[in-house]
């Protein structure tokens, strides 16, 4: 294989975790790149853009026909690929996020209801005292048990904290994380459509068997809220009191189980992400450290910047369509590089350059069209007050070590673990 050949290999290679963007560069100079019987991977932001509010791009992997030619790829973007009632795989189907209307829409806009506008209006606004006390709980434990001189900021805060949040934003209880945490580690590792991962067979039987489990796990906690509603969304997801009545149980299985996966993993990535970019921009932390209002616009240029979810490897076309002179054949498997359209020059001026004062910034980092992230209003206050008081608090914080261990995952890029150490904890 040529260097440029080889292009998606290296992109998905794990030593390239650290930094990507030259590779996405690379990718950028061939607006739809195509390799014999491999994907077709885009990496423009307009394209992109496009691509993911064109009606005729199907996020459904049932549509999905052309053999990429890579068994393990070809797999991943299978994944989930099960009948209505699941009775292919004999596990959960897949999620709304990987349905087309108006299926997607109906659940959607079901799963919405308890949780934002218009009918929970004030439901994501009104948790930021709880964040913060969270917040502010686990900077305490940092200062009261962590050696200052090495502490893991992944382990011991950009994890329990989105973790905690989604638990009692769902009803699942905290205490069962060591549990659901194997099972969304499994279901986050077979997204990655890395084809030189070792044991591919067993990462796909893992997932499988991963997603068994949590759907028994779900059942009987959604059977529990059944029997002593509260406030929770499984509670109120299980009265389906909106137009379009209750989901199926089947259904609901599918719902809590995205959420509960995909409500923590990506907001890790994205806390982690930007402690690590602000330790490398000294003065963009300062400034955080004396505004805490400067968190908003920072949380934005970070999206753009270190996005969490770097490329969506499965959409397809229900029918033929043409980008820039190339046809993409319908059924063909299509890559949405979004971390390659955040650093287009030319939607961006000077895109290698971290700034936060950014104006009328458009960015792929949540996604964009039908399929844009649920839980953004979430995921971005959660941001805001994690990266503002960890600013606030921690004293004179370093890293040590740059760059820091990533985990091999492609599509849900951030660090394994942020170790760094600093002078103290301020009360």
């Amino acid at each position: 294989m040529s260097q440029e050949e080889n292009l998606l290999h290296r992109i998905l290679d794990p030593a390239s975790r650290p930094d990507p963007y030259p590779l996405y560069a690379e990718l950028r100079r061939t607006p739809v790149w195509h390799e014999a019987g491999g994907p077709y991977v885009v990496g423009g932001f307009r394209d992109i853009r496009l691509l993911l509010h064109d009606p005729r791009i199907s996020s459904d992997a049932r549509n999905l026909t052309t053999d990429t030619g890579d068994p393990l790829i070809e797999a991943v973007e299978a994944d989930g690929n099960s009948g209505p009632d699941g009775e292919r795989s004999g596990v959960l189907p897949p999620g709304f996020l990987r349905l087309d209307p108006p299926e997607h829409d109906r659940l959607r806009r079901m799963t919405n209801r308890p949780f934002g506008p218009p009918h929970s209006p004030h439901r994501v606004h009104d948790m930021r005292e709880e964040l913060t006390a969270v917040v502010d709980g686990l900077i305490d434990r940092i200062g009261s048990d962590a050696d200052p001189d090495d502490v893991d900021l992944v382990g011991a805060f950009a994890y329990p904290f989105p973790v905690t949040v989604i638990c009692r934003l769902l009803g699942v209880p905290r205490e069962d994380e060591p549990r659901f945490h194997v099972w969304a580690e499994a279901v986050a590792a077979s997204l990655d459509p890395d084809p030189d991962a070792p044991d591919p067979t067993g990462r796909l039987r893992a997932s499988h068997d991963a997603r068994l489990a949590l759907g028994g796990y779900l059942a009987e906690l959604i059977e529990d809220r059944r029997r002593h509603p509260g406030e929770d969304m499984i509670s109120r997801l299980a009265a389906g009191d909106g137009r379009d009545g209750p989901m199926s149980t089947l259904e609901l299985l599918t719902t809590s189980a995205l959420l509960l996966v995909a409500g923590h993993e990506t907001t890790v990535n994205l806390i982690a992400n930007g402690m690590l970019t602000l330790l490398r921009h000294p003065a963009a932390l300062e400034r955080l450290r004396r505004d805490p209002g400067f968190a908003a616009p920072l949380v934005e240029e970070l999206l753009r910047y270190e996005p969490p979810v770097q490329l969506l490897p499965q959409r397809t076309p229900l029918s033929p369509v043409e980008v820039h002179g190339t046809t993409i054949p319908q059924g063909a498997s299509v890559w949405l590089v979004l971390a390659a359209g955040n650093r287009d020059p030319e939607q961006f001026t000077d895109p290698e350059r971290f700034d936060p004062d950014r104006r009328d910034l458009q960015h792929l980092g949540l996604g964009s069209g039908i399929h844009s992230c649920f839980g953004a209003p979430l995921a971005r206050l959660e941001a805001q007050i994690a990266l503002s008081r960890l600013a606030a608090r921690l004293e004179q914080p370093r890293l040590l070590a740059d760059p820091p261990p990533y985990r091999r995952n492609a599509v849900l890029r951030g660090p394994r673990a942020l170790p760094v150490a600093c002078a103290g904890v301020r009360p």
